[in-house]
């Protein structure tokens, strides 16, 4: 059963359709549920919340019977039996038939990987069709968990992304109007990684591979040169350190505006999710 959380938001009983590896870094799931004709979103980096079950689980346990006091009973769960909880973009979302993709980053996952792969890689890198998740999204199409929001008189958009942010940034990119200008940077950890992104905007996109020696993101985009630019856009999202070491370069050094420079921070480097959810 389908239980309604604070609105926008509510919670979705979803099972998994197919699969994609997208590359050797980033893997695609698709998602459908008897209710999601009532999810709503008109964002293209659009946040959402994943419950994941444990091994052996068949399913993700979260107390949604518990209506608004759902947070507080899950996180009192012991930690063997607690869902897994992510936090994802979404990636795209389709009607007739309702489905949602989101794509996941197989951190320490497959031949040559470093690092040790977290629950959801390690989820995401065995996922079949029928496995099921919850998922707390949007029920409101408008809501605050969009952060791309262009001002209507920008005159060039600019986006940087990490592997996290990949999804999100793709869609953003993908969205853009005929007569759109954009300067795109997405940062990938192998060559394979590398998708084809169709938009009818003018966009210059850059892949940044690290396999390949790519320089630094505040590198390439300090030796970018934006044209006749007066009313840039921008869009960060990704690492935290990096973001934020982005957002002073474009501020301070560009004189970009501050109200116009959206950034967004993933993940941190050397923290898990649960650390940075007990900070805040």
């Amino acid at each position: 059963m389908t239980t309604a959380v604070a609105a926008p938001f509510r919670f979705f009983s979803l099972q998994v359709v197919r699969t994609r590896r997208l590359g050797p870094s980033l893997a695609r799931v698709t998602f459908a549920g008897p209710d999601l004709h009532a999810f709503h979103s008109d964002g293209r980096d659009q946040s959402l919340s994943l419950f994941l079950p444990h091994p052996g689980q068949s399913e993700p346990v979260v107390p949604v019977e518990l209506g608004d006091d759902w947070w507080q009973g899950w996180r009192e769960l012991p930690d063997g039996v607690r869902a897994v909880m992510r936090s994802y973009t979404l990636r795209a979302l389709r009607r007739d038939p309702d489905e949602i993709d989101i794509d996941f980053v197989l951190h320490g996952v497959g031949p040559g990987a470093h690092g040790e792969a977290g629950p959801a890689a390690r989820w995401a890198a065995r996922a079949a069709a029928g496995d099921r998740v919850l998922l707390l999204g949007p029920a409101v199409a408008d809501n605050r968990a969009i952060r791309f929001r262009p001002p209507a008189d920008s005159d060039l958009v600019v986006v940087w992304g990490d592997e996290t942010a990949v999804p999100a940034a793709s869609a953003v990119v993908e969205s853009l109007p005929a007569g759109a200008r954009a300067r795109v940077w997405l940062e990938v950890p192998r060559a394979g990684d590398v998708q084809d992104l169709a938009t009818a905007a003018q966009a210059e996109i850059t892949w940044l591979v690290r396999a390949e020696g790519a320089p630094t993101a505040l590198d390439a985009v300090r030796a970018a040169e934006f044209g006749s630019a007066e009313r840039p856009y921008v869009w960060l999202a990704g690492e935290s350190g990096c973001v934020k070491e982005l957002r002073r370069h474009f501020v301070a050094e560009r004189g970009v505006d501050r109200h116009r420079v959206t950034f967004v921070g993933y993940w941190r480097r050397g923290v898990s999710e649960e650390q940075l959810r007990a900070e805040g």
